[in-house]
């Protein structure tokens, strides 16, 4: 399943370029082109740039289906699953689960692992990066333990894949958002970023720290956005990533 790192098919990228250096077969077209739009769908995801990420993922979908091969589409499905879940939006997979029957083992429980009903045997048929956290989160372990294994995931994207799946099992910790937070923040990608400081501000608000709130709410302006201009006589549309800021939890 060479999409689950997060990073769709990079892999499979860098698979072509050695391939053609040793003079191997060449990788298909098909698979060349899903994963440049797969890879561009990501980062306009993270950045909230919705307009370009529609684009490119319905261009990556229909690359992958052009094989006529369900577990290509469903890779190409769970990609904006797991995206989802590392901005804390938390609606069903219905393209993936439209796949589901004809989809290998091995989808079909990162599927289950991003909706927080993975059990410990599915842990196994992971990516290795999730593995440790995941067999940990069917185990219920202590918060601490749960933040130590995040931060082990060195991938930035697959880190905050595996914290929205720790806040969907309500495992989620201070300390795990906190290093969401940091880890969206380093690389600048504004929809996890904005949800998550949510997340810090809805915790320092039931806490009753008022000034730490107010502190969050200055942050969240400031990665918000400007409003795009809106035609004379019409309302703005809400700004790239509000969506996934109001409903953390």
């Amino acid at each position: 399943m060479p999409f689950v790192s997060f990073r769709p098919a990079l892999p499979l990228i860098a698979a072509a370029a050695l391939a053609a250096c040793a003079g191997g077969p060449p990788v298909p077209d098909w698979q060349v082109k899903s994963v440049a739009h797969a890879s561009r769908y990501t980062q306009a995801y993270l950045l909230g740039n919705e307009r370009v990420a529609r684009r490119e993922f319905e261009q990556a979908r229909q690359q992958a289906a052009s094989t006529g091969q369900p577990e290509q589409v469903a890779r190409v499905e769970l990609t904006r699953c797991a995206l989802q879940t590392a901005s804390l939006d938390f609606a069903p997979c219905t393209g993936f689960e439209a796949l589901r029957e004809d989809a290998p083992p091995a989808e079909a429980a990162y599927a289950d692992w991003l909706a927080g009903q993975a059990s410990a045997a599915q842990a196994a048929l992971l990516p290795a990066a999730y593995r440790a956290i995941a067999a940990a989160n069917a185990a219920a372990p202590a918060a601490a333990d749960a933040a130590a294994a995040l931060k082990a995931i060195e991938d930035p994207a697959s880190r905050l894949i595996a914290a929205g799946v720790l806040m969907r099992s309500q495992r989620a910790s201070p300390a795990v958002a906190a290093l969401a937070v940091e880890t969206a923040s380093a690389q600048g990608w504004r929809r996890p970023l904005l949800a998550w400081l949510s997340v810090q501000q809805r915790l320092a608000q039931q806490n009753g720290q008022a000034e730490e709130a107010a502190r969050l709410r200055r942050r969240m302006d400031l990665a918000a956005p400007l409003p795009a201009a809106a035609p004379k006589g019409q309302d703005a549309p809400d700004a790239p990533g509000a969506a996934s800021a109001a409903k953390p939890l």
